[in-house]
């Protein structure tokens, strides 16, 4: 299981960008965070061009299926939805990682015992703006 952002482990961190300009305020070797929608497609399609890696939050199935056949490297979910992603993920041999958002410390049992490929804590993720 992944661990992003827990206190005693050192992880990668996310940088939530809201446009392709914020991508010059990030470090090198970065991955993006954004939420999957129809208006940030464009910069969907400017970090896959670019070969810069990314994770896409998602809340449908549909988002979850689109997410992966646009290469995000990993698919960000709530705690509700994450055992339904991870099912169809490991039916379709997904690429991409599940990664749930995980507040409380105890919900890190939960998400291990569902066999969900990782968890996010808040700490993971920094909002980048221009």
């Amino acid at each position: 299981m992944l661990l992003f952002g827990h206190p005693f482990v050192k992880s990668e961190i996310f940088y939530h960008i809201f446009d392709s300009e914020a991508v010059v305020s990030t470090p090198p070797n970065s991955t993006m965070y954004l939420e999957f929608s129809k208006k940030n497609l464009d910069i969907v399609e400017f970090l896959r061009i670019n070969g810069i890696p990314f994770a896409l939050e998602v809340s449908t199935i549909h988002d979850l299926v689109v997410a992966e056949n646009l290469g995000a490297k990993y698919i960000c979910v709530e705690r509700s939805f994450a055992k339904t992603a991870q099912d169809i993920a490991e039916n379709y041999l997904f690429d991409a990682k599940i990664l749930a958002h995980i507040g409380e410390e105890e919900d890190l049992e939960e998400l291990a015992l569902l066999g969900i490929d990782g968890v996010v804590y808040p700490s993971a993720v920094v909002k980048i703006s221009k």
